[in-house]
This record gives structure tokens, sequence and C-alpha cells, in this order.
């Protein structure tokens, strides 16, 4: 094991010590979020700690070992010995690197997904409905919340805009590979002459905000409409001006909310959407500046970039950052994205792996 990495693992476990000593001496308990906070932590640690300590005691067995290798009549047990000590010690390095690496913060969170009909005209919408049935059967699998915010619909059926909710545990861990532009070439049912067409949508994955607070917005550099939803919600939806339309003008974002039947929880559902979006652009500017220094295998996560394309003839999805094909597109379209989703983890936890071998 390099030494930056163990000693990466003493800190640790001087922490951990620290964390014990402050718990048990009761003085934390008079401020309960530091509490909280302190037991979160030394729940994080306390598990990798003991995988170090775990390897050092094997590391000790694998000296002891080495030394009984000169022992002409205990060099035959000491070299059998010493191959199940290396293999052990191999897996636990793994597993002690994969735990260093730097957790993300906001794959704890909710999201709000939004999909928008691209280059395609009706086909495209189309997609965007089939796009939404996907990640909304893939949810149902997870069983989180969806919720819709706002739709758009198409005349033909489909979405030219849908923005929903997801609500569950991991949501934004799952889903954050999937923002960027999805390619599907297929028949439209339109099609006489049975050709092929290609349309694009793109996704849009943001974590949502624990608290307002944590964007700040002046109030001055908003602008809130209201005016009457359309669409479907029977008689009160309609005679009321419960829709709720958001400018910010500093950067132009506009976010309308008309699902609910009550203007105050359509404003605060908007405020929410609103939020995620300025943190979203923040978010990928940043990204902007790291993918500049070092490109990401998963991609920039930047709505522009084709990720995946959707072969309905051929019945493949290829994810193109990873170049992984799988010829099962049915299934996918059902919300079985497990293993994309598996894959796509995989390969960024191995570059983040190789980034911290070079530290």
């Amino acid at each position: 094991m390099k030494q930056s990495i163990r000693d990466k693992l003493e800190n640790l476990v001087g922490r951990l010590d620290e964390l014990d000593r402050m718990l048990s001496s009761g003085e934390a308990t008079r401020d309960m979020d530091r509490y909280r906070k302190l037991t979160r932590e030394h729940a994080e640690l306390g598990p990798v700690v003991a995988l170090y300590q775990n390897w050092r005691q094997s590391e000790a067995d694998r000296l002891a070992a080495l030394e009984m290798v000169g022992d002409p009549e205990m060099k035959e047990l000491a070299e059998a010995e010493l191959k199940t000590i290396r293999e052990r010690l191999a897996a636990l390095e793994n597993e002690l690197q994969a735990r260093l690496l730097p957790k993300d913060a906001n794959d704890e969170r909710n999201v709000f997904l939004e999909i928008r009909a691209g280059t395609g005209g009706d086909e495209s919408a189309l997609f965007a409905g089939s796009l939404f049935r996907m990640y909304t059967r893939y949810a149902e699998r997870r069983r989180w919340q969806v919720e819709v915010v706002s739709a758009s619909e198409s005349e033909i059926g489909g979405y030219k805009e849908v923005i929903a909710r997801i609500v569950g545990n991991d949501v934004y861990a799952r889903l954050k590979f999937e923002s960027g532009t999805h390619r599907v070439q297929r028949v439209p049912e339109t099609e006489a002459q049975g050709r092929i067409h290609t349309s694009a949508c793109t996704v849009a994955v943001m974590p949502e905000a624990d608290e307002l607070e944590d964007v700040h917005i002046n109030p001055s550099e908003i602008r809130i409409d209201t005016f009457r939803a359309s669409g479907a919600g029977g008689q009160h939806i309609n005679k009321t001006d419960s829709a709720v339309r958001i400018v910010h003008l500093p950067t132009g974002i506009v976010v309308e909310c008309q699902d609910g039947r009550s203007q105050h929880k359509n404003k605060a559902q908007a405020m929410s959407v609103l939020v995620a979006r300025i943190r979203d652009a923040q978010q990928r500017e940043q990204n902007a500046k790291i993918a500049s220094e070092r490109k990401s295998l998963v991609g920039s996560g930047d709505r522009s970039e084709r990720i995946r394309t959707y072969n309905f003839p051929q019945g493949r999805v290829t994810d193109h950052r990873i170049n992984l094909t799988l010829y099962k597109i049915d299934s996918i379209m059902d919300g079985d994205l497990e293993e994309l989703i598996a894959a796509l983890s995989t390969e960024h936890q191995a570059e983040q792996l190789a980034a911290l071998a070079t530290d």
C-alpha cells in the first residue's frame, strides 16, 4: 500500500479516537445538531478504520510468515500461508481504496428530472414520452416516488417538455450519469415507407436543494406571474389563477408550475425547481473547468453531449461514454436500467481510483 494512502488511513484512526472521546464525554449531547453530525461521521469512519485494522494485522501476519520461510521445517507451510495472506491483503487494499474515494455530497439527494424534446419534431416528443416512462418504471423498481411538476404535452402524444421530482434513497447517486442527449433511431408510426428516423431528447438530472438558502436568490431579481392553468384538472384548475411562472432575471431561467391546485404549492414547487436549475448551472460551469483539465470517462454531464443511442431496428442500446452496447432495448425501455447504471458507476469509480493512485 502506498505511503500516502496509509497516512490518510492513520489520520482516520486518529479522528475516530477523537470522536470516541467527544461522544463519550456527554458534552456533545448538549447540541443535538452537532451530536447528530458527530455520530454520522463516526458511523462512516468506523467500517473504514476496522478494515484498516484488519489490513494492519494481515501485514503483521505477512512479516511473521516471511521470517518462517527461513526455517526449512516451516518453509512449505509458511509459503502456503504467505500466498493466502497476500491475496487477503490485495482484497483489503482494493476495498480500502474504494472507501477512500471522495463522496459526492449530492448522492443521497432527491432530484428534478427534466426531459425535453429536441431535433425530430413529433417523433422527438414521442421519444421524450418513452424516456419518461422508462425512468418512471425504473423508479418503481427502486420504490421511489415520482411527482410530475409540469408537463407540456405534444398534440400526438409524448411531451415537448416534462419535469418530475423523484424522491427516494440515493436517487441522485443512481441517476446522475443520465444527463445528456439521448438519441433514438426507429421507424415512426407515421412513416408510411418504413424509413428509419433519427431524433433526440435532452435529459437533465438536478439534485434538489435541502433548503432554498442553499442558493441565495435576491427577491428583486425574480419576477413571479400567476395565470390560469391549461389542460386537464377539472373546473377548479381552469377557473383560478393557480399556475405560477417565475423568471430569474440575471440568468433568464424560467420555471412554470401548474400541476397543483394551490397557487401557494405551485409557487413553492417552482422555487424549488428554480434553485435546482441555478445549482445545476453552477455545477456544470464547475464541471466544465474540471473537464478541460481532465476528461471524465462518464462524460462532462453537459446536456449537449450525446451520451446514448437507442436503436430499435437492431434492438440495441449503446452508451457512447463507456462503449457499452446491450441488446435488450425492450427491457431497458421498460425500466431495466441497472446494468447500464452499474457499468457507468464502476467506470467512474475506476477513474477515481486511478486519480487516487497518482496523488
